[in-house]
């Protein structure tokens, strides 16, 4: 196990006291148990914070900070955790189709996923995906509906990408798109400056937070609070109204610590 990588303290941050053998069960409880622990967000780069993803950084942040952290952060924790464990990782990049057309140009590599390798295949591993977390990994093999505890997934493959969709109520929605060329973490690092520092990137207009836990997704865009069941299906909903009912549910429901005043968060809904 790697020695710079402080697993014990990752393994008590998400809650996790079973086997740390590098198969398919352990992998899907890590993820499982990873989602649940360690919420995505966005404050830093909506609050035009810098975002750094050198591990240790990572670690002081999520792992010991009571903080969450977006792909380029969830992802590089998971995939040292992973690493550190045993398991065959490699980091790959996607381009974000979540808000896209379908006959709109691909966009830049934004997201951070995984492949690990099993006895049993290749699996696509991804605790950072902010639209719409997963919450098991899923088999690297296209043209098949993978149904999880959360929502059916499905990837296919067209024009040298695997698509990553999901389905909701209304259909089909496409998540991302990916190769499987291993990625560098100066690749993250220009990914990472672009999501966190660009005008028009979705995280310096929009703030967004998620967590899994059991059978319900929490979702924080902005002011509005969603809770949903399987498949994407909406149970409650309400818009937080002051900066403290969003303070109690950014600590209560996603667990994470304030960098900054709630007030402070509050008026940049005023200016994103």
């Amino acid at each position: 196990m790697a020695s710079e990588f402080e697993l014990d303290q990752y393994l008590s941050r998400i809650g996790y006291q079973a086997a740390l053998t590098p198969d398919r069960a352990t992998l899907a409880a890590l993820h499982a148990a990873h989602v649940d622990a360690i919420a995505f967000e966005g404050l830093d780069p909506f609050l035009r914070r810098a975002v750094q993803i050198e591990l240790s950084s990572v670690v002081a942040k999520l792992v010991h900070g009571r903080r969450g952290g977006y792909c380029f952060e969830q992802n590089a924790l998971f995939k040292a955790a992973l690493a550190a464990i045993g398991f065959q990782v490699t980091g790959l990049s996607a381009r974000v189709r979540w808000r896209s057309q379908p006959e709109s140009p691909l966009t830049p590599r934004t997201h951070m996923v995984l492949k690990v390798d099993l006895a049993d295949g290749s699996y696509l591993a991804d605790v950072g995906f902010g639209s719409c977390l997963l919450d098991t990994p899923l088999k690297l093999v296209p043209d098949i509906e993978q149904p999880t505890a959360m929502g059916t997934y499905r990837l296919t493959e067209a024009d040298g990408l695997f698509w990553l969709a999901v389905k909701l109520p209304k259909g089909w929605r496409t998540m991302y798109a990916f190769d499987l060329q291993p990625q560098i973490h100066a690749d993250y690092v220009l990914g990472s400056w672009y999501s966190s520092t660009f005008p028009q990137a979705v995280f310096t207009q929009t703030l967004v937070m998620e967590r899994l836990s059991l059978d319900r997704r929490y979702r924080l865009i902005d002011r509005r609070f969603v809770v949903e069941a399987r498949g994407g299906e909406i149970i409650a909903e309400r818009q937080t109204t002051t900066a403290d009912e969003l303070a109690g549910v950014i600590d209560e429901i996603f667990g994470v610590t304030l960098p900054v005043a709630a007030e402070e968060v509050w008026r940049r809904f005023e200016t994103a």
